[in-house]
């Protein structure tokens, strides 16, 4: 599946959904405007690929072995010398199957020394097949009585393509031949998504490889879920076994209602939440991700690597996000989430 016009617009009628079900979109739906919707495309489209700002700088590609996925890693491997790859899952926002719809954020991580595998194929930005010839979107959806859509698009992946991914990963860590042959280490697996993708890395925590997990503007719906195909529910957060992190985007984020009710929830795990009032959008399309990015790669250097100073940003009276302004912060049980 191309990333069209139409691609787009169905990732953005399951984000609609979504709001709407969370009781935080206006009471008439958000406007559509495929000529708005095809001009960020298409200015999206143009951008480059980063190598982000970490000292192995990154790539994107695909391989056959690992069919409908997306590689971030770092370009020259050789370069590790004995540092250790950590791994991260990645649900794409929407659910969609473009794996390259993250591709400055997953660069980023991947520049520190990890291994980001995205669901799906490269469908936006270098390396996408051009569009069909004369590609139109759909007008915008009928809406019922209640303002939800009468028809909402089941996603285009499904979660256990994070598992297939970390599978991949550790299998290639001990293939002779691989070019990650001995340069992963099997403790340090992470799975993590936006919106939509959020809910399936929610749904693959219970992986008892998992060592933490990083949400994106998502949370898991107190009500019945309005998305076909996914049927996680709040007993989740039961089987949660490891450190968590909710980077949401502020009362504006339609997510923030579910993903401040999940911290709510949790008890039985460190957990930690992060607003920036960004909106569901994030900073996926800023430079290097922007400071989600920056974020994510403190939380996985602390939760996988140990990195004393990463978790600077996190505890302690220097706590980094705590002071900053931009930031508004809340956390439990970060005595336990050591490394």
């Amino acid at each position: 599946m191309k990333l069209t016009t139409r691609t787009l617009s169905a990732a953005w009628l399951l984000t609609l959904s979504i709001g709407l079900a969370h009781g935080q979109a206006p009471p008439t739906a958000p406007a559509f405007d495929p000529v708005k919707m095809r001009a960020e495309l298409e200015a999206f489209n143009k951008k480059p690929d980063t190598v982000g700002t970490g000292k192995y700088p990154a790539l994107k590609e695909m391989v056959d072995s690992l069919p409908n996925h997306v590689i971030y890693r770092p370009a020259d491997l050789t370069k590790l010398g004995k540092e250790k790859l950590g791994v991260l899952a990645w649900g794409n926002g929407g659910c969609a199957a473009d794996g390259a719809g993250a591709r400055f954020h997953l660069a980023e991580i991947a520049s520190h020394g990890y291994l980001a595998i995205a669901s799906g194929t490269i469908q936006s930005g270098p390396g996408a097949p051009p569009p069909p010839p004369g590609d139109t979107p759909p007008g915008p959806p009928k809406l019922g009585a209640n303002g939800m859509p009468l028809h909402i698009p089941p996603p285009a992946t499904k979660s256990e393509l994070l598992t297939q991914a970390i599978d991949w990963a550790l299998a290639e860590n001990q293939r002779p031949g691989s070019p990650y042959y001995g340069r992963i280490n099997p403790q340090w697996i992470a799975v993590s998504g936006w919106s939509c993708g959020g809910l399936q890395a929610l749904e693959m925590a219970a992986d008892p490889r998992v060592r933490t997990v990083l949400i994106h503007s998502s949370g898991i719906f107190s009500d019945a879920n309005p998305i076909p195909g996914i049927t996680i529910t709040k007993a989740a957060l039961q089987k949660l076994h490891t450190p968590i992190i909710y980077i949401l985007g502020g009362p504006s984020d339609i997510a923030y209602a579910n993903g401040m009710d999940d911290f709510k929830r949790i008890n039985s795990v460190p957990v930690f939440v992060a607003n920036l009032n960004v909106g569901h959008g994030g900073t996926f399309l800023d430079p290097n991700g922007g400071r989600e990015a920056a974020v994510a790669v403190s939380w996985l250097d602390w939760q996988l690597k140990g990195d004393a100073r990463a978790a600077q940003r996190f505890v302690g009276a220097d706590c980094g996000l705590c002071k900053d302004s931009d930031w508004t912060v809340d956390s439990k049980n970060l005595t336990a989430a050591k490394h």
